[in-house]
C-alpha cells in the first residue's frame, strides 16, 4: 500500500535563544522533539554564534574542529539529554566557532549502534541542529575500501548508501515536527555539494572519487565473504556510522554532504589483518589534504544554503 503524499513538505522551524523548549514544551509530552529544544537552548546560551552548517567529525579526524576561530567547547556530558561517545578517537566535544567568516558547528566525535546506542539516539545530535537552524551537515567517517582504487589514505564523496545495520531511527511514532512519516531519500547525499567537493578536490590537486557506503552494525570488522558479497550488491566503501545521521538530517531537510577517509583496505582485499590502530594512524596521516579540502568546501556550501 503507498502512502498519501502530503502537498507541503513539514521541516522543523527555529526559534530564538531560549525560546525553543518553551515552544515545543506547550504542543506535546517530554518526547524527541522536546529534548533537542532543550539541548539547542543549552547551545545557543553557551555561544553568540548561529552556525547553518554542522559538521560531525569521525575516528581520527576531530582535529580539524581544534582550528575554529573564536571557538566555544562543549563536552557532550554537560548538553542535556547529548549521548556520550565511547569509541577510541572521539573526543566527545561539540565545538562552535568559525572557519573564516561562517559560524559552524562541529561534533569531534560520534556515536555509534555498536556502542549500545539506539538509532534515534545515535541520530539525536542530528535533531539538535536541526533545532538550532542548521542547514546543511558534513559527515565524515573512516571507511573500508572495497572497490580496489579506494587505496588506503583517498579522500571518496560519499554518493549514496546502502543500510545493513538493521534499524532506522525513524521507527516508531512519527513527529510531523521534523518531517515527513515517508520521506524521499532518492538524493540523500547533495549532488550540488558533491560536484563542490570533486571541483575543489581537483583544484587542490587531490585524486578525488565517488562512492558507495554500506553502513553495517559492527564493532566487528567484516569478514572476506561479507566484503565480496557488499562488492557484489554495489558497495565502494565499508563503515559502521552515518546512516543513521543521513536518514534523520534528511527527514528534516537538512542536505547532506558525506566523505569517507579509506583508511584500510577491506577484509580479505589485502593479505592482512584489520586493527583500530591502522584506523587512527591514516586519519592523522591525511589530516592536512582533509583540513584543505573541509577549508575549501565550507564557504562554497554556505553560498549555496544562503
Amino acid at each position: 500500500m503507498s502512502a498519501k503524499k502530503s502537498s507541503k513538505r513539514k521541516t522543523s522551524k527555529t526559534v530564538s535563544p531560549g525560546k525553543i523548549a518553551a515552544k515545543a514544551s506547550a504542543n506535546s509530552a517530554d518526547g524527541e522533539f522536546e529534548r533537542a529544544s532543550k539541548a539547542a537552548d543549552f547551545i545557543f546560551s553557551q555561544t553568540s554564534l548561529r552556525p547553518r552548517i554542522a559538521l560531525v567529525l569521525g575516528s581520527g579526524l576531530g582535529a580539524f574542529a581544534d582550528e575554529f576561530a573564536g571557538a566555544t567547547k562543549i563536552p557532550y556530558a554537560k548538553i542535556p539529554h547529548f549521548p556520550q561517545s565511547t569509541a577510541i578517537g572521539h573526543a566527545g566535544k561539540l565545538v562552535i566557532g568559525k572557519v573564516g567568516a561562517i559560524p559552524v558547528a562541529g561534533m569531534q566525535g560520534r556515536v555509534h549502534l555498536y556502542e549500545g546506542y539506539s538509532a534515534k539516539e545515535v541520530a539525536f545530535p542530528i535533531r539538535v541542529f536541526a533545532r538550532m537552524g542548521v542547514k546543511a551537515v558534513i559527515l565524515t567517517n573512516a571507511a573500508g575500501g572495497i572497490k580496489r582504487e579506494f587505496s588506503q589514505g583517498r579522500l571518496v564523496v560519499i554518493s549514496d548508501h546502502i543500510n545493513l545495520q538493521g534499524v532506522n531511527p525513524l521507527t516508531g511514532a512519527n513527529d510531523d515536527r521534523f518531517g515527513l512519516r515517508f520521506h524521499d531519500m532518492t538524493a540523500a547525499y547533495d549532488k550540488r555539494f558533491r560536484e563542490m567537493t570533486v571541483g575543489e578536490a581537483n583544484r587542490l590537486g587531490i585524486g578525488m572519487y565517488e562512492g558507495v557506503y554500506a553502513g553495517l552494525l559492527g564493532p566487528s570488522y567484516e569478514t572476506p565473504a561479507e566484503i565480496r558479497y557488499l562488492r557484489t550488491i554495489g558497495a565502494d566503501l565499508v563503515g559502521m556510522s552515518t546512516v543513521p545521521e543521513v536518514i534523520a538530517a534528511r527527514h528534516s531537510g537538512i542536505r547532506v554532504l558525506g566523505i569517507s577517509c579509506v583508511t584500510n583496505a577491506a577484509a580479505g582485499v589485502l593479505d592482512q589483518p584489520l586493527n583500530h590502530l591502522e584506523v587512527l594512524e591514516t586519519a592523522e596521516r591525511v589530516k592536512g589534504q582533509f583540513i584543505g579540502l573541509l577549508k575549501a568546501v565550507i564557504p562554497r556550501i554556505a553560498e549555496a544554503i544562503a
